[in-house]
């Protein structure tokens, strides 16, 4: 309404402003004199202006005569469309300018615009592979999915815009969470532009969540092929999906070819601590524990790890405490700074009942680091060293509240995993797994795990010690009953 009143005003303007013009022109005093071949023409102003506006206008009619004739003439040369192309010229212009519009509109995100202008070009132009992607788009912006996927089955029907229109159809079903049509729409994607690094990174993840081992090797070689991903990453998630496979083929009891499965894995990444695993488990299995020890060690020189010395041992299940610490002593002298180096050697000692020694073997991680297992680790030192109840107690009761120590954890949406996977449980995301300590929060736990320290012993208390002391001395050499002093009266409170 507003624009229609705008329009006439304008309207009514121009008319004032002519009006206007004439009245002045017939009013001005003089004229134009043209003198030409013996002829002598006296114009007044008005008279000028209207012929040199005649003059204008026979000049444009000239031109567009000259255009008409010489289409004819290329149309007697053969060209059968050149009058056709000549008369359509109007209609392109208006065509065009209808879908610029269009566009304009759907980068400002007017998406009922954009329909609106995407319809007028379609009817000047007669090109759909132009004008239905900007009306699906602009019909998903205006939230209308029945015309977005309406149009992209249009575009299915013409071979140069079938990958538009099953991209779009793959984007909705991505959309309504349907996994298995999705898959079989990348795949036909892939299948119509293989070198597409959006579609090869959608067709991996859905085949990951799928479990289709396989065909995502085949989709990440592609990747690799058309230089869409670096070779080391490459060689890496390799080695995740041959890991992958491998487990697989495990819990379908085929026990040889899992092996092979597993050794390939750890061939590709020997730095993959579930490969490694994996790989060296298969070799204990085949009787070759210089191979399995080796697996080990390689993985880690690049990354300690508590699975890995789980392994390490198996290697050996008869050997003696002694005879571990030992035979783990390269292990520990290839990362002797690492903290599960340190945790693994006191872990060792204490199955050797060398306290003293495992309490050093912790170092400072009891200050800088107090995890859950480094404080389960103190209270069986103190335990072993015959600390009394309350002292453990204490540092069981720590532990309950400290921090879990490195876990699984993805990198992408920071998920804490139980045990190691190729993809994410709850953003899907593949080879973001990684091995570390879960950032802490700022919110105090209200639960009251602080206080179980107080309640349940104090790590620090000196007359529980001395109570133990005397208790062992009484027990080797008994005193006499008059004891006097502070050793006394914890005696008599015994």
């Amino acid at each position: 309404m507003l624009w229609s009143i705008i329009k006439i005003v304008v309207f009514l303007v121009l008319v004032v402003l002519v009006t206007f013009g004439a009245s002045y022109l017939l009013e001005l005093d003089g004229g134009v004199r043209i003198v030409m071949a013996g002829v002598e023409l006296n114009l007044t102003p008005l008279k000028a202006v209207l012929g040199l506006a005649i003059i204008i206008l026979g000049l444009w009619l000239l031109m567009r005569l000259a255009a008409l004739l010489i289409a004819v003439l290329k149309f007697i040369n053969g060209d059968e469309t050149a009058i056709s192309r000549y008369f359509d010229r109007n209609r392109q212009e208006k065509g065009y300018r209808a879908l610029s519009e269009g566009m304009l509109a759907l980068a400002s995100g007017e998406g009922d615009v954009a329909m609106a202008r995407a319809a007028r070009a379609e009817r000047y132009l007669k090109k759909p592979a132009l004008t239905n992607l900007v009306t699906a788009q602009a019909a998903e912006m205006a939230g209308n999915r029945a015309k977005a996927e309406e149009v992209y089955k249009r575009l299915l029907k013409d071979d140069s815009t079938r990958f538009v229109g099953v991209r779009g159809i793959l984007r909705q079903k991505l959309a309504d969470g349907d996994t298995d049509t999705a898959l079989k729409l990348a795949q036909t994607a892939f299948g119509l532009k293989p070198a597409h690094a959006e579609i090869q990174d959608t067709l991996l993840k859905l085949q990951t969540g799928q479990e289709d081992w396989a065909g995502a090797r085949t989709t990440l070689n592609a990747k690799l092929k058309f230089g869409n991903i670096p070779r080391d990453v490459h060689k890496r998630r390799d080695a995740v999906l041959a890991l992958s496979e491998a487990r697989d083929i495990a819990v379908e009891g085929k026990t040889v070819e899992a092996r092979e499965a597993s050794i390939q894995a750890n061939r590709l990444s020997p730095h993959l601590i579930p490969a490694a695993v994996m790989a060296a488990r298969s070799y204990i299995a085949q009787g070759a524990p210089r191979y399995a020890a080796r697996v080990i060690r390689k993985a880690w020189d690049q990354q300690p790890h508590p699975d890995l010395a789980a392994v390490f041992a198996a290697i050996a299940p008869d050997e003696t405490p002694q005879q571990r610490l030992k035979r783990f002593a390269k292990l520990f002298t290839a990362r002797p700074d690492h903290r599960e180096t340190k945790l693994v050697e006191a872990e060792l000692n204490l199955a050797a009942e060398d306290f003293p020694t495992a309490r050093r073997a912790l170092g400072d991680l009891v200050e800088k680091d107090p995890d859950a297992r480094v404080l389960t680790i103190m209270a069986a030192i103190e335990r072993g060293e015959g600390a009394p109840d309350r002292v453990v107690k204490g540092w069981l009761a720590r532990a309950i509240a400290a921090p879990r120590g490195p876990q699984w954890i993805c990198n992408n949406c920071q998920h804490i995993h139980g045990e190691w996977a190729p993809a994410c449980e709850n953003c899907g995301a593949f080879d973001t797994l990684a091995w570390k300590t879960p950032p802490q929060g700022d919110v105090i736990s209200p639960t009251g795990v602080q206080m179980l320290p107080l309640i349940m012993g104090d790590l620090n208390d000196q007359s529980a010690r001395d109570v133990a002391r005397v208790v062992d001395a009484e027990i080797i050499d008994p005193s006499p009953p008059e004891i006097d002093g502070a050793a006394g009266e914890a005696k008599a409170e015994k």
